[in-house]
């Protein structure tokens, strides 16, 4: 005996479609990400000044003007003062300027802010830091008043 009972296909005359794969490959290789410099120096920024011992970035002069800048309505503190990049395809290198407090130890306090920035950069970027360059500009007295002058509006 024959089943005489027909599958929708054959009632409707429309086969069931086929999944198609599109594009070839793993979806990491179909396109290129790109990191601008100003990206990765404000990472760089952000994890330098985690460090316990870091007083401020960059040099005397340029935190005068930052604090300046910081001052007219509607600019943003910048992050990147005292952070200098060079990003390529897979790589990047960083120039970092450092005031740090007095009585820290600058070499343990160069080694902590070298380890912190190359972690924060690769892991949010994927970038291979190759070298991480810190000068230490100043050392920050306890009886110095910061160069930031005080806000007149209250």
């Amino acid at each position: 005996m024959t089943d005489m009972t027909q599958s929708p296909e054959a009632e409707t005359g429309v086969q069931p479609r086929k999944p198609t794969k599109r594009g070839g490959g793993d979806p990491a290789t179909r396109g290129r990400t790109t990191i601008a410099d100003g990206v990765v120096e404000k990472i760089a920024g952000l994890a330098a000044r985690d460090v316990v011992g870091v007083h401020a970035m960059g040099s005397g002069l340029s935190r005068t003007f930052g604090a300046v800048r910081d001052r007219v309505p509607g600019g943003a503190k910048s992050v990147t003062r005292g952070v200098k990049v060079e990003v390529g395809e897979v790589q990047t290198a960083l120039d970092l300027e450092i005031v740090v407090d007095y009585g820290v130890s600058i070499n343990e306090v160069a080694h902590a802010v070298r380890e912190n920035v190359i972690a924060a950069v690769e892991r949010m970027t994927g970038l291979e830091v190759v070298e991480v360059n810190i000068a230490v500009s100043d050392v920050k007295l306890p009886e110095e008043e910061d160069e930031e002058p005080e806000s007149r509006l209250q």
